[in-house]
């Protein structure tokens, strides 16, 4: 081989590695893969973040779930006044009620300044959907609402109360336990008689 055919191969070899170099670093990251992270999330403006927006069901694995379920979402709020969280709706439009911790109802949810608020976890106030249509794995439609009519439209994680979301989703009041019988029986009041009184 002669020495200028040398040095072309030489040439092309090294510029397809540098190509093939280039190529990679250009795309390994999440914009030109297109890479979308697992946990749903969104921004109101540039204080408010909800992370991690989850709609939990029962303990079924996999598909249709109809029934009640309840909406976690950890709400982070950088300003620097409160804000307040006046109500949620998820999939056809069904729309979460509030409780404390204790399960007394609450009109909102207040997150403070400077703040975040894990809606849901424990000692932490819970959003409860009393019955909604949904695909266990998939995703769906939410809408959150705050005071001053700001809204986030978003797309919340459906999953089921197991894992990382064991405890998370809808429990049902215990079946109240009738009384025990004690097998005394309360003796019957003694009949009386009652006489017509006599002709005159």
């Amino acid at each position: 081989m002669s020495r200028s055919l040398r040095r072309g191969s030489i040439a092309a070899i090294a510029a397809l590695a540098i190509a093939s170099l280039s190529s990679c670093a250009a795309g390994n990251t999440p914009a030109t893969l297109e890479v979308k992270p697992d946990n749903a999330s969104a921004t109101l403006g540039t204080d408010i973040r909800l992370n991690n927006i989850v709609v939990v069901t029962g303990d079924e694995s996999s598909g249709e779930h109809t029934g009640p379920a309840n909406v976690t979402v950890n709400i982070s709020n950088s300003g620097t006044e409160p804000i307040e969280l006046q109500s949620i709706t998820v999939g056809d439009g069904a729309a979460a009620s509030f409780v404390d911790d204790k399960g007394a109802a609450l009109p909102a949810v207040v997150v403070p300044a400077g703040g975040a608020l894990l809606l849901g976890g424990p000692g932490s106030p819970t959003a409860k959907v009393a019955s909604t249509t949904v695909s266990v794995g998939g995703y769906v439609p939410a809408s959150f609402g705050f005071k001053n009519h700001d809204k986030v439209d978003a797309t919340a994680q459906v999953s089921p109360n197991k894992g990382l979301y064991k405890g998370y989703g809808p429990t049902t009041a215990p079946a109240a336990v009738p009384p025990k019988a004690t097998g005394a029986t309360t003796p019957a009041a003694p009949a009386t008689a009652t006489t017509a009184p006599a002709a005159h």
